[in-house]
């Protein structure tokens, strides 16, 4: 493996912050190879150099993966689902990787996988305000005063939705931005003002885009992706 900083390393390994890192360093506190290094531009190779904090070793993580998929229809967004396909099963890495929130049986498009918990965690959590936007495509023709009903938020079961981003594009299919991420939530939004889905597609989550992502096809997030990522869930 190549050399990286010392703060990241130890970042990396889950022993603290980047910058708690650096205090770390100028501190005296971190030894490398049993050797007490104060220069926060030191760098060490994960591999093979020995690395402590305060006397006590510090071992590098499973290497941290992040993932895009275009999810296709008839897939569980589960890691383990007897009798049904599951979105795992689309994937050919040696790591044990998690889904990040949901897409339904029915639905397609961009879902996020990690091995990284602490990003999951954050991403999944209700609290956590990013946005997401899908395609949808409806049975018959949608009105605007529908579209506008849906936007300002429309109560399941007795729990307000928070106002949406709506764009129409065709009488009979419009783009939705949400901030939340209930059950099947848009389906049931549109059921509430008289509709029935018949496509759905998320497009982003966040800073990320599904693109030209074949279905059923996924690949490693870049890593301005990642840092795009790291940023949100730190704000």
């Amino acid at each position: 493996m190549s050399e990286i900083r010392l703060q990241k390393f130890l970042s990396q390994a889950g022993v603290c912050s980047r910058r708690k890192g650096e205090r770390f360093i100028l501190e005296g506190r971190v030894t490398v190879n049993g050797e007490k290094v104060t220069q926060l531009g030191s760098r060490v190779d994960p591999d093979s150099d020995r690395v402590a904090v305060d006397g006590h070793p510090v071992k590098s993580r499973e290497k941290m993966v992040y993932i895009a998929l275009n999810k296709p229809e008839g897939y569980v967004t589960s890691c383990e689902h007897p009798g049904e396909k599951i979105v795992l099963d689309l994937l050919s890495v040696d790591q044990r990787v998690y889904p990040v929130g949901r897409l339904d049986k029915d639905s397609t498009g961009l879902l996020l996988l990690t091995n990284d918990g602490r990003l999951h965690h954050r991403l999944s959590h209700p609290s956590f305000d990013h946005e997401k936007e899908y395609e949808v495509a409806v049975e018959k023709p949608i009105q605007g005063g529908a579209l506008n009903k849906m936007a300002a938020g429309v109560s399941l079961n007795g729990v307000q939705t928070r106002p949406a981003k709506i764009r129409k594009l065709t009488p009979k299919k419009f783009k939705i931005i949400l901030q939340e991420g209930r059950n099947r939530q848009i389906r049931r939004m549109v059921g509430k003002v008289g509709g029935r889905v018949v496509y759905l597609k998320r497009i982003r989550i966040a800073g990320i885009y599904l693109g030209d992502l074949a279905k059923g096809k996924w690949r490693y997030l870049k890593p301005d992706e990642i840092d795009r990522l790291q940023a949100l869930i730190k704000t």
